[in-house]
């Protein structure tokens, strides 16, 4: 039996199911262990493709550094704060989490804890265990009729609104990265300025992630800008609401109550003044403390790991670009027909690369923009080591050298189908080169430079510029044949009769330096050059 392509190592105590989905592939080996400390988790990671983990383990830059085998970062849940994404982009090492499988089970607890906030019945449930009957002070309020701030209108904010309506309040959404549609499928009136909004909330529930944009984003005025008596609702990432400046105004009571699930330091500090507080109500993160949950993002996020080593499937990484509702299966073969477009660019432009434009004609919107990171893996890849160059950080790698890039998608599809030109720019050299899908899957190369060709972009691809006299193709040939070498395809183009050819020459396997040379030396030959296709 064949030793396994790959090896990961899952630990954080993933559930089962998930660690499953790894095991039954046979080009996958699985190493499960706990927790392990940081300085033995980094004396273990170089011998790994991949890792899975939650949030015990952090993935520091030094992690990331030793893993010299690493392509891929697994977190079984949604928070990535334990990763250093920028360290993994520069690596070209994907990040993958799960942002669906804890969906529910965040927007049940938010819903519980809120009417747990409304009714009393944390402080209910305390004074009963102390042996108090305290009714008479107890009195609560319905949520129905209140209305409800929601920030951050994604998976979780989504599925909290309809809860929300289903118990009669009135949600006001605050999102600008979320279109109007997703407002009017869920019943949330769209408020335009978070200031505004928050004058109306009765309750506010924050949803977003954590990044410089919302670290502190509910602080002091913030909180001053809520009508007296609201409650505050964070079970997404603390650092989100300032705990200090809630803490004064629960105090104040200008706060009628908090539920907190997440902090800014975990765990929460035992002397942290918001326990001493009667009107909230804290919980130790058990957003995805589901049994459900945690089997839905192991299994999610190793499937997602699982993909993203045997086929290169990157849809679900963070740090690269996302393939929307089409899925990576669709969006595959256009994927490898602009890898190969950039390396046959690059061939054709010697020297160093200062621009690379694509220009993508069809249906998918979500194409351009992984398209044109795929056309740089290509432009890239004898540029720095094959193995370090990918979808993840091709981007970054082409900033790094000063490399300008931009898209442009016309809607239509081209005369050939779906159709990819690329325009690279060098020196004093500039080429465009395309590429159309015929059907679903065929690939081909339909222009290079000014030429019209049709070959397919595979094995080793031989562009010969030539004068265009009697005789070229015979003796190009001749020459080939003599030196063993075999023509898949030979195509020959021409734009006038008498002036300079084109030829794209299909090759199984590369031709040694010495057939190129004598290639060269024919006098009706300009310019000879070959590039790798697969």
């Amino acid at each position: 039996m064949s030793e396994a392509r790959f090896r990961v190592l899952v630990t954080d105590e993933v559930d089962p199911e998930g660690t499953a989905l790894l095991r039954a592939h046979p080009d996958i080996d699985v190493d499960e262990v706990p927790t392990l400390p940081p300085a033995e988790l980094l004396e273990r990671i170089g011998r790994y493709d991949a890792f899975v983990g939650r949030s015990a383990s952090r993935v520091t830059a030094e992690l990331l550094t030793r893993g010299e085998r690493l392509k891929v970062i697994g977190r079984a849940g949604v928070g990535v704060d334990n990763v250093d994404i920028p360290r993994a982009t520069e690596l070209g090492i994907a990040v993958i989490n799960a942002p669906g499988g804890n969906t529910v089970s965040v927007a049940e607890l938010t819903m519980g804890v809120l009417l747990s906030l409304a009714r009393h019945v944390h402080v209910a449930a305390r004074s009963m265990e102390e042996g108090r009957w305290d009714r008479a002070s107890l009195g609560g309020d319905e949520i129905r009729g209140r209305t409800l701030l929601v920030v951050g209108l994604g998976r979780i904010g989504g599925e909290l609104t309809r809860r929300a309506r289903a118990f009669g309040m009135h949600v006001l959404a605050y999102d600008p990265y979320v279109g109007a549609p997703r407002f009017e499928e869920l019943g949330a009136e769209r408020a335009e300025r978070l200031p505004e909004a928050l004058e109306r909330a009765d309750v506010l529930s924050v949803h977003t992630p954590l990044t410089p944009e919302t670290k502190g984003l509910i602080g002091a005025a913030e909180i001053a800008r809520l009508p007296r008596g609201a409650f505050v609702l964070n079970l997404a990432r603390g650092g989100i609401v300032d705990e200090a400046a809630l803490t004064d105004a629960l105090a104040a009571g200008r706060v009628g109550g908090a539920a907190l699930d997440v902090f800014a330091k975990e765990p929460l500090a035992a002397d942290s003044p918001l326990r001493t507080l009667p009107n909230v109500l804290l919980t130790p993160h058990l957003g995805a403390s589901t049994t459900a949950a945690q089997r839905s993002v192991a299994v999610e996020a190793c499937a997602a790991v699982r993909d993203a080593l045997v086929t290169g499937d990157l849809s679900g990484a963070l740090n690269a670009a996302g393939v929307g509702g089409a899925g990576w299966g669709e969006l595959r073969p256009l994927v490898l027909l602009a890898d190969r477009l950039g390396r046959l660019g690059r061939a054709l432009v010697p020297g160093g690369l200062g621009a690379l434009e694509l220009r993508y004609a069809g249906p998918r919107e979500e194409a351009p923009r992984l398209l044109l990171l795929a056309a740089l893996q290509g432009v890239l890849r004898d540029v720095v080591d094959r193995r370090a160059i990918n979808l993840v950080n091709a981007q970054h790698v082409a900033e790094e050298r000063g490399i300008e890039t931009a898209w442009t998608h016309v809607g239509k599809r081209g005369e050939l189908g779906e159709e990819i030109e690329l325009r690279l720019e060098g020196g004093d050299r500039s080429i465009r080169v395309g590429g159309a899908l015929l059907g679903e899957t065929h690939g081909r190369i339909v222009r290079i430079g000014a030429f019209r060709v049709d070959v397919a972009p595979r094995g080793m691809l031989v562009v010969l510029r030539n004068r265009d006299v009697p005789g070229v193709i015979g003796r190009v040939g001749t020459l080939l044949g003599a030196a063993g070498v075999n023509i898949a395809e030979y195509h020959q183009a021409r734009l006038q009769l008498g002036g300079e050819a084109l030829a794209a020459i299909s090759v199984d396997g590369r031709i040694p330096a010495d057939v190129i040379d004598h290639l060269c030396e024919l006098p009706e030959i300009v310019e000879v050059r070959q590039v790798e296709m697969e």
